[in-house]
């Protein structure tokens, strides 16, 4: 069994991690172990976790992680959206480009940054939330007092995938899920979601995760 930690933005991609992928890829003979990122340590030493809030905190993480030396790799699952600002490649990439080419020349910088051949970085185009597009039906089915399958469809439509719903303040997938819902918990319903639509259907609407994913099964 070959083993990966994977580091995660918080519980909600932990779970996802935890759920999903680590028993899909157990049958790759790989053991995938999530590890939430920390925000802060606190006076007594307990880290306070969740949220990808400065860059160099999570270098340090990785850095910390990668000295593992059970671990064949060290990846990740972070949002494209809302990435710090002192994010490596921000500042390089030119503006107008897609969020899969955002992704991959920030995926780039990353990996650069870190100097490991045994990093291998990935961002979810713009964010966790995209997996609730992909099949607006069973999304809609999470909320039973409101009928929003039109309304998920209606966006779905506007775009080619899932993933290329964009990353405005306003208009970022979990921004627009807020408006359709304002009582929508990412831990929670984010986390049934992604179980209700099933892991084959996400592949086959979001190439950007299904590329990260398919490196994972070929560490078996």
């Amino acid at each position: 069994m070959n083993y990966v930690l994977v580091s995660v933005e918080g519980q909600t991609e932990e779970t996802f991690v935890q759920d999903v992928l680590r028993k899909h890829l157990w049958n790759y003979n790989v053991d995938l172990s999530p590890v939430v990122i920390s925000t802060s340590r606190a006076k007594r030493g307990t880290k306070n976790k969740g949220g990808l809030r400065d860059y160099f905190k999570a270098r340090r993480e990785i850095e910390i992680l990668l000295r593992n030396t059970n671990a064949v790799a060290v990846t990740t699952l972070y949002d494209l959206y809302g990435l710090p600002t002192n994010f490596p490649g921000l500042n390089t990439f030119p503006a107008g480009g897609s969020g899969t080419s955002k992704a991959k020349h920030l995926e780039k910088a990353f990996q650069d940054d870190i100097g490991s051949s045994r990093f291998y970085p990935h961002l979810q185009v713009h964010e966790f939330e995209s997996f609730l597009f992909v099949e607006p039906s069973r999304t809609a089915a999470l909320f039973p007092e409101n009928d929003l399958t039109k309304e998920i469809q209606k966006i779905r439509e506007k775009f080619h995938t899932p993933e290329d719903i964009n990353d405005n303040p306003h208009t970022a997938p979990s921004k627009r899920i807020l408006e359709l819902y304002p009582n929508y918990d990412k831990p929670l319903y984010g986390t049934l979601a992604v179980l209700e639509v099933g892991l084959d259907l996400i592949r086959a609407e979001c190439p950007h995760f299904n590329s990260w994913l398919t490196w994972l099964e070929g560490l078996g």
